[in-house]
């Protein structure tokens, strides 16, 4: 049973995909790290007496080190996001990543487990996309509020926007783990290897 399996081709992936996948698990970790220490600081639920993140899950040490972490990763995720859209649109590899009208009719009609499984990744991987806006447009109205005060004003005020930011953690780590699981599942591990070397 295992003979055909073994001769499968190992899936490969080009070199933009290793690094903009091995880049983006490193800056998230940092920004999520660092994000908790600054939440730690003032948090956003209850108050300085509120719910505090344990020492272990967080980076900085104090405010302003979880602070330059947190702004240094941010650099360096919304960069290497930029070059990555700039990539796909350029080699329009964008017309394979993204949901199209026949993902939502195969969802809907399809028997076949393979192209259901591709159906659900690509729409994963769209609803990524305004999730990620959203982080990033709330991370600089609270980064630069003085520039950018309709960002905080969009939000009601400085409190909705801080808490629609930290909402966007748990969902950017829900579609990680979603994605991870959908591509294990179209390809086994040997496929989410491919992703980073």
């Amino acid at each position: 049973m295992d003979s055909p399996a073994k001769s499968q081709k190992s899936p490969t992936q080009n070199i933009a995909a290793k690094i903009f996948h091995s880049l983006n698990i490193i800056s998230l970790f940092l920004m999520i790290t660092s994000g908790l220490q600054i939440y730690n600081a003032n948090p956003v639920f209850g108050g300085r007496t509120g719910l505090h993140i344990p020492p272990i899950f967080t980076l900085g040490a104090w405010l302003a080190g979880g602070r330059h972490w947190h702004f240094a990763a941010m650099w360096l995720f919304s960069l290497n996001l930029l070059g990555y859209g700039i990539y796909i649109f350029i080699t329009r590899r964008w017309r394979h990543k993204f949901v199209g009208t026949n993902d939502i009719k195969a969802i809907q009609k399809t028997q076949n487990p393979k192209r259901l499984t591709y159906a659900w990744h690509r729409i994963i991987y769209t609803s990524i996309i305004p999730i990620l806006l959203l982080a990033i447009l709330t991370g600089i109205g609270m980064y630069k509020p003085a520039q950018f005060p309709w960002i905080v004003d969009m939000f009601g005020d400085w409190q909705a926007l801080r808490i629609v930011h930290f909402a966007s953690v748990p969902l950017i780590t829900v579609f990680v783990i979603i994605h991870w699981q959908l591509g294990k599942k179209a390809g086994g591990d040997k496929l989410i290897e491919s992703m980073f070397w």
